[in-house]
């Protein structure tokens, strides 16, 4: 599952949380690793995000619910899809 809808809001929402510096910080193997342990959360996660991506208050309500760890593998997702994205956009 991807994220989908605006990922700057999404970006945005999760620096107003103040989960970009801690995932930005993460060790990304560790957190890939741990993933499996949590794909229920993770996709549950996921699904709220895309369904109100567009609206940022209440995708940041949203957010605000969600624990720490989902919001640092929310973070690293968003970061590996603006990178997939960038790198799509160079080949063009």
């Amino acid at each position: 599952m991807f994220l989908q809808g605006n990922l700057q809001n999404v970006f945005d929402a999760l620096y107003t949380l103040g989960a970009i510096d801690p995932a930005l910080q993460a060790d990304w193997q560790k957190m890939n690793s741990e993933l499996g342990n949590h794909m229920d959360e993770v996709y549950d996660s996921f699904r709220k995000v895309n369904s109100c991506s567009d609206d940022f208050s209440i995708l940041l309500q949203e957010m605000g619910k969600m624990n720490t760890k989902t919001l640092q593998y929310l973070a690293m997702e968003v970061a590996r899809e603006f990178c997939e994205y960038q790198d799509r956009s160079a080949l063009h």
